[in-house]
């Protein structure tokens, strides 16, 4: 009996760190919520996108350019949510009181990239674009001297003001795994599912049966299948506040990898 009650007291520190874990990111989450403190430094160039390579750990490409406008930062795990928290958006902003170059105005960020090395509960590695945003008019390069500073942080809706939700078949998509990349979800930001459809081959209609699919890295999900896999598909999309869409049919018959197929749907502001 003493073994037993051994076995399941061994638990309760593994059991704890869980709800803990589940309770940072719950907190995070909540869009419209309160302020929060946290932590943030930058990284790559000073006027940059965070990575050369205008990516990043979610898989969104050119993170210079519309709608990400190098307003882009890297989440530790509450954040990033193995990659269920990319595409969210943040508001972020620094005090004067934490540094004289601090301008007090809230600026908003969105989820593009991994953050491996935290420096406190909730860490936002920004671009340097991001973290010299925050300062007063002209401050910016002083402020990112100061390396790491104090921030506080909240949810918000994302609006992607003339875009639709977009997919993107991943290389090496084929009639048997088939990955895309999502990007462009509004409000919430971040896809927490996906599931796709199929097209009978036998009527031409679609199948009316939803497969789940799974995350592959990033934003990327993923379907591997023992059969091929029969287009067009539809795409059903659910956000971390539970709402779905369906882009219907949006992937086509001739589909090809390393190619955007743009929805015509749009979660609502």
């Amino acid at each position: 009996m003493a073994a037993a009650v051994i076995s399941i007291s061994s638990k309760v520190p593994a059991l704890a760190a869980l709800f803990v874990v589940l309770a940072m990111s719950a907190e995070a989450a909540s869009p419209n919520g309160g302020w929060l403190a946290a932590k943030a430094t930058w990284y790559g160039a000073p006027n940059g996108a965070g990575p050369d390579d205008n990516g990043g750990a979610c898989g969104f490409k050119n993170t210079n350019q519309y709608p990400y406008m190098s307003m882009t930062s890297c989440g530790n795990e509450p954040l990033f949510k193995d990659g269920k928290g990319c595409g969210a958006c943040y508001q972020i902003r620094c005090l004067n009181s934490t540094h004289d170059a601090c301008s007090g105005r809230a600026k908003r960020v969105i989820i593009t990239d991994m953050n491996y090395y935290p420096v406190s509960k909730y860490h936002f590695d920004l671009s340097g674009t991001a973290f010299g945003a925050m300062a007063k008019t002209g401050l910016n390069d002083k402020l990112r001297h100061a390396g790491i500073i104090d921030i506080q942080f909240r949810r918000v809706p994302c609006n992607y003001k003339g875009l639709n939700v977009n997919f993107r078949v991943q290389v090496g998509s084929n009639p048997n795994y088939f990955a895309v990349l999502v990007q462009y979800a509004g409000k919430d930001g971040a896809v927490v599912q996906l599931d796709l459809m199929e097209t009978s081959k036998a009527t031409g209609k679609p199948t009316g049966v939803w497969t789940p699919m799974r995350v592959s890295w990033g934003a990327v999900w993923r379907l591997d299948t023992k059969r091929p896999l029969q287009p067009p598909f539809s795409l059903r999309v659910r956000n971390g506040s539970g709402k779905t869409l369906v882009a219907s049919n949006v992937i086509p018959a001739n589909w090809k990898p390393m190619t955007d197929y743009p929805s015509n749907v749009q979660f609502p502001n």
